[in-house]
């Protein structure tokens, strides 16, 4: 046989040998930086040089959730105990932007170095892996889930219930749990309303999934604020980036933005500022 006659079954060969084959791993350098994403298919931290988020002096309206959990993460950073934390409520109200500020206002203080971990909601199965990774390494580290949620058919929450409170090992000391969610109890209501109304004893159907929301030590809540906080936050974003406009042109133009928008919020006030900033010629960097 000729090597143009072997040369697709050799082809063949060496692509089945590549599939075989162990998925390479990564390095993890946990000293590469202070954020990473957690991906499990190569158990690889990957850095992320620059966090997208706004400096926490910026964040409006949450003072008493903004105090609460800088108090809660800078006790964590110290080595002294602290709760997981649940931030639910509201779209667009700042949860996820309130636990990146936190974190990079930690940081600020000097000290050891605080690392945030994000990990993806469909991949929570894999946590106990990561907390493995994580448990005999330097750093204290805060792993981060944003808009957790499950459905009927999802058995996930199981992994993050054992790691929360329970299972042998239990949460290492160095890792602490943030997880923002538009629902308090991680399930919607007509799930839980369901499992009431077909199952034998009611309370007891919803009890293992309604408890998952217990194992988080706070539970901040978030509601989109009025016009008096709106303003107050466009102004702030006005000062900050020296956007040359007025305050009543810049209050007209926003209460346009949120009726169009149907809802006023931090994240409809910050969409607001970057359509202002192109429109003004200017180039603003959170």
């Amino acid at each position: 046989m000729s090597y143009d006659e072997m040369r697709p079954l050799l082809e063949r060969i060496a692509e089945a040998l590549e599939r075989l084959a162990p998925t390479r791993q990564h390095q993890v350098d946990l000293a590469a930086a202070d954020a990473f994403v957690w991906h499990p298919d190569t158990a690889w931290l990957e850095p992320v040089p620059a966090v997208s988020r706004v400096h926490i002096n910026l964040l409006q309206g949450i003072d008493r959730n903004k105090d609460i959990l800088l108090d809660n993460t800078r006790r964590f950073a110290r080595g002294l105990p602290a709760n997981n934390a649940l931030l639910w409520g509201a779209r667009g109200t700042g949860k996820s932007s309130l636990v990146k500020a936190v974190h990079a206002a930690i940081n600020q203080d000097g000290g050891e170095p605080l690392k945030l971990i994000e990990i993806h909601r469909e991949d929570l199965v894999t946590l106990p892996r990561l907390l493995t990774l994580l448990r005999a390494r330097p750093h204290r580290y805060v792993i981060f889930c944003d808009d957790l949620s499950f459905d009927a058919a999802d058995a996930s929450y199981k992994s993050l219930k054992a790691v929360l409170e329970g299972g042998i090992e239990g949460r290492p000391q160095n890792v602490l749990f943030y997880a923002t969610s538009n629902r308090r109890h991680l399930m919607p209501r007509d799930m839980i309303d369901n499992e009431r109304s077909t199952a034998i004893n009611p309370s007891e159907a919803v009890e293992e999934k309604v408890s998952l929301s217990d194992r988080f030590g706070l539970w901040l809540g978030f509601h989109n604020c009025d016009q008096e906080t709106y303003f107050a936050i466009i102004d702030g974003y006005c000062r900050s980036f020296g956007l040359d406009i007025s305050p009543e042109d810049a209050h007209a133009q926003a209460v346009e933005w949120s009726v169009t928008r149907g809802a006023r919020s931090g994240r409809v006030a910050w969409q607001f500022i970057q359509d202002l900033a192109g429109r003004l010629g200017r180039k603003i960097e959170p």
